[in-house]
């Protein structure tokens, strides 16, 4: 295969940001409250916890780890990495590109959700404490066919322009003047949704758990969210660890990324709850909670509109992120693997995320009553690829490092070839990665499929 001058992160803290706005995002401030209100509240999360703990972060070392050394896309880098004549793993590649395209569908829609409470914000339209308001302004943007479409062209025409520039002058330099605005503007609206007068009983629903509403069922949900959140087994990890510098530390940058991810989440629910139970909004609302509780915090303080258009503007930006990670995966096989040139990749990508997301941002429209398995077009692409393909490809990722790659490969490589003196840590990850993440998730994956 022909050697390609490949673009990477110039700087360590980019590789950081970079990596961290691939985590960071819709999945923090849109899926996270999202699905800790449909599951309980802190029994979820304590689950979830677990989930990235125990298994997200060593499968995301490991993900990170194999772009580094192949230096390929998600595909090739299975090619280059598996012994003569095991063709077959490259199918995690292919799996990966299938689940970003997948995630892509809906994740654009709910970008251009937000892309809209932007203007919502501006105008006054979606100032307001009252859920029934608040769940009309919101309903009444979704049964839109043409106008939820155009939202999600919008997003994709942006997010497109940025990975046409390439990854050090368009992914790099976005995320590293985008992401500590994110955080910044959060502890703030967290401040004052600790003052409202229902705080404490959203603090008890995101920290008091209980255990009675732990089921298999929650425990995949859970581990697909951990997965979906740290971007992994969907080829985001592997591609952009392809792009890592040699000098890089992967355990100690994967460890800082996950507890950010972990803070930004667990900050997002501390500015959501308090306020769904201050204003008497429904926590298992499911996607639509953000969209009620964020104004509803805004409109109860002094210059809210501003402060919330502000808001939806970073979070509309902040988006940009998790985002690129997601296209870069596919452009990178196109590009890589078919000799197309970064722009038509980026473009042929693009054009196939438009199509399949479709049927995604006509399900509370035209295509309201369309359903498959039980689901509508947007929650069975979040089902199949969150709570399908992610798990599956994780396992398979687990099943190559612990099996065939094996420790040694694996302790030059997180040691940068001795130069980082982490031998115990190598071989704790390296424990994980062989027999408990791989075992983990399979059980809860059958379980939560109601296979065993």
């Amino acid at each position: 295969m022909t050697k390609i001058d490949r673009d990477g992160f110039t700087t360590n803290l980019g590789v950081l940001v970079a990596t961290l706005g691939s985590a960071v995002g819709l999945g923090n401030i849109w899926k996270f409250p999202s699905l800790t209100g449909t599951n309980g509240g802190a029994g979820f999360l304590l689950v979830y916890l677990a989930a990235t703990m125990l298994v997200g972060l060593p499968v995301m070392i490991a993900e990170t780890m194999l772009g580094r050394t192949a230096r390929a896309d998600a595909v090739t880098s299975f090619e280059i990495l598996a012994p003569r004549g095991q063709w077959e793993w490259k199918a995690i590649g292919w799996m990966g590109c299938a689940a970003a395209l997948l995630i892509m569908a809906f994740y654009s829609e709910v970008a251009g959700w937000v892309y809209a409470y932007v203007f919502k914000a501006v105008s006054g339209e979606v100032s307001t404490v009252d859920p029934k308001v608040a769940g009309a302004a919101f309903a009444k943007l979704v049964s839109s066919p043409l106008t939820v479409l155009a939202w999600q062209w919008v997003v994709l025409a942006v997010t497109g322009g940025v990975i046409m520039c390439g990854v050090s002058k368009g992914i790099e330099a976005v995320t590293l003047r985008l992401v500590p605005l994110l955080f910044i503007l959060l502890v703030a609206l967290c401040v004052r949704s600790l003052t409202l007068d229902g705080a404490g009983r959203g603090l008890g629903f995101l920290f008091q758990p209980d255990f009675a509403k732990i089921t298999p069922a929650v425990a995949l949900t859970a581990l697909g969210l951990a997965f979906f959140k740290l971007s992994l087994g969907m080829g985001t990890m592997l591609t952009y660890g392809s792009y890592f510098r040699d000098d890089q530390n992967i355990p100690w940058t994967a460890t800082r990324v996950m507890l950010a991810d972990l803070s930004v989440s667990l900050l997002a629910g501390v500015a959501i709850f308090p306020a769904v139970f201050t204003f008497g909004f429904e926590p298992a609302a499911g996607p639509s909670l953000v969209f009620m509780t964020i104004p509803a915090v805004f409109a109860s303080m002094p210059g809210g509109t501003v402060f919330m258009t502000i808001f939806f503007l970073i979070t509309a930006i902040a988006s940009v992120g998790a985002i690129l990670s997601l296209i870069e995966v596919p452009v990178a096989v196109l590009s890589e693997r078919y000799g197309l040139g970064r722009k038509q990749a980026a473009l042929a990508t693009i054009a196939a995320i438009a199509l399949l997301g479709v049927p995604a941002s006509l399900s509370q429209s035209l295509m309201a009553h369309v359903a498959i398995f039980g689901l509508n077009p947007f929650d069975l692409f979040d089902f199949a690829s969150s709570n399908v393909l992610l798990p599956l490809g994780g396992i398979l990722i687990c099943l190559f490092v612990g099996w065939v790659y094996g420790f040694d490969k694996t302790a030059r490589s997180l040691s940068n070839h001795g130069e980082l003196n982490n031998r115990g840590l190598i071989k704790a990850v390296f424990f994980l990665i062989r027999f408990i993440a791989p075992l983990s998730i399979a059980i809860v994956l059958l379980n939560g499929l109601k296979l065993i």
